[in-house]
């Protein structure tokens, strides 16, 4: 597939004339990271911006006494690093990759000029960034107000899908990174999720966590309930 067709397949560029997406494509540099290398870090200049086109990146922070809070584990098509380019200033969270991935990254000069010129192509990143802060804004009023088994509950309900179509989750995510999005440690992590088994609102293997009991699991993300 060219630079043009993989570009216009990306959902942050969908609705963009095939134009638009040849001039981003000029722009665009493949890259490619292994397992645990890093993007960029809290802090450093923001020289552009990543659109991974295979493989999974962690967003997160890291406390002064290195404890690690995962903000966002994102997969194919999604981008990461546009808020600061957007801003000019600095990263203000660091990137990893959990496994071998593909990127495209454009340079922040070069995109700036581009966007200058064409000032529509910002219209979907726009969006995107707007749904990004309703979600971290969500996660910061999980982190602040609400219990580890309200937490977990709503993340495995968001992971099965909010419309009830899909029951299972596959763990495409470690126990540790798990813990790390919703701001505990592995070992609470394992003890509320065997608590939830033991109630039977769900079914745990080494892979996967099937939901048994989506009212029960959406009370409990509700505050309606409490584990015993």
């Amino acid at each position: 597939m060219d630079m043009t067709s993989i570009i216009a397949s990306i959902p942050l560029f969908k609705g963009l004339s095939n134009g638009q997406c040849a001039s981003l494509g000029a722009i665009a540099v493949r890259r490619y990271f292994s397992r645990g290398d890093i993007f960029f870090q809290e802090g450093d200049d923001a020289f552009g911006f990543y659109v991974i086109l295979s493989g999974k990146v962690k967003i997160y922070k890291l406390s002064p006494d290195g404890k690690e809070q995962i903000f966002h584990i994102l997969d194919a098509h999604e981008p990461f690093g546009e808020a600061a380019v957007f801003a000019g200033l600095h990263y203000p969270a660091s990137a990893q990759a959990l496994c071998e991935t593909s990127v495209l990254f454009f340079p922040t000069q070069r995109f700036v000029d581009l966007i200058t010129r064409e000032p529509s192509l910002a219209l979907s990143m726009l969006a995107l960034l707007s749904m990004r802060l309703r979600k971290l804004t969500t996660l910061v009023e999980n982190l602040s107000l609400k219990e580890i088994p309200v937490r977990l509950a709503a993340y495995l309900l968001f992971q099965c899908n909010g419309d009830g179509s899909l029951s299972t989750s596959s763990l495409e995510v470690s126990k540790n990174q798990m813990a790390g999005l919703l701001g505990t440690i592995p070992e609470t992590l394992s003890r509320v999720l065997k608590r939830m088994a033991d109630e039977k609102l769900i079914k745990t293997s080494p892979r996967t966590i099937t939901i048994l009991d989506r009212k029960g699991l959406a009370d409990l993300a509700e505050g309606n309930r409490k584990l015993t």
